[in-house]
């Protein structure tokens, strides 16, 4: 009776031995899994989430160097020496903007760095530059809907700017969606025009208006051009104004950067301010 305990343990000892023969490929192949998961989130904290940091880091500075030169070029005392001093910065800001898109190519960050770059290439009549520019932004695929059809819609512009209407009206024809179907049919209505074809400029700038409509939004400068062809235009009533809370968040933080874009009106003109448009 003295040997009962040290039996058991015996016992014991040949069932545990049994159960990690059953059991123990298993339990390797868990912990495995559990250091492959964890090396796996240190190695992306390291080295895609840096890279995420070090994206948003240069396109916050462009950002706010564009904002900069934009309020530089309004002032009214500037001269001949400080229109070359910001000419050298402008330059500066474009190369950056080419090694951030260089570097980060197929992030949201590059996509509004396309943008801004695009806009400096309009304001100085470089329309094939834009064109170019443009056409990169719309090749990144964001898998965002939105941001692509803001980068067509403004690709054609520079397009049909530069001479094109025929690449422009190709794009024009593309599929985009519900939400920027008024400004591609104002789009569309510009190229017809172009192209003196004048029923067909009516008819796309109609239906830019009453997509406009359903929405409730006006826009002074498509009426003006349905008026100048001589199609009366019936006043839209404006949608009940609602008190928001600004956002206070960055335009783009990377990913889904549709949240930018609440409708298509603010993308129908590619101009800077200073420019007057």
């Amino acid at each position: 009776m003295t040997d009962t305990p040290k039996n058991d343990n015996n016992f014991a000892d040949q069932k545990s031995l049994t159960a990690l023969k059953l059991h123990g490929e298993k339990i390797i192949y868990a912990v495995l899994l559990v250091l492959a998961v964890f090396f796996g989130w240190q190695y992306y904290q390291k080295n895609y989430a840096k890279i995420d940091t070090v994206a948003a880091d240069a396109y916050t500075s462009i950002s706010a160097r564009d904002e900069q030169l934009v309020q530089a070029y309004l002032n009214p005392e500037l001269d001949a020496a400080g229109k070359q001093a910001l000419a050298e910065e402008e330059k500066q800001l474009l190369g950056d903007i080419d090694a951030l898109v260089a570097a980060h190519g197929d992030t949201a960050y590059a996509w509004q760095a396309l943008m801004i770059k695009a806009r400096h290439q309009t304001n100085n009549n470089d329309l094939e530059g834009a064109v170019a520019t443009l056409s990169q932004a719309a090749s990144i695929d964001l898998d965002d809907d939105g941001l692509t059809a803001i980068a067509k819609i403004r690709h054609a512009r520079a397009m049909l700017a530069n001479g094109d209407a025929e690449g422009a009206l190709s794009i024009a024809n593309e599929t985009m969606p519900t939400a920027f179907e008024a400004s591609r049919q104002e789009l569309l209505g510009d190229i017809y025009h172009a192209r003196n074809e004048i029923d067909n400029a009516k008819a796309a700038y109609t239906k830019a208006w009453e997509a406009l409509r359903e929405r409730q939004e006006n826009r002074a400068v498509l009426a003006l051009k349905l008026q100048s062809l001589g199609v009366s235009v019936e006043p839209i009533e404006p949608a009940p104004s609602v008190v928001s809370i600004p956002n206070t968040q960055p335009a783009v933080e990377g990913g889904d950067a549709s949240q930018i874009v609440e409708h298509d009106s603010a993308v129908a003109d590619t101009q800077n301010p200073q420019n007057g448009n």
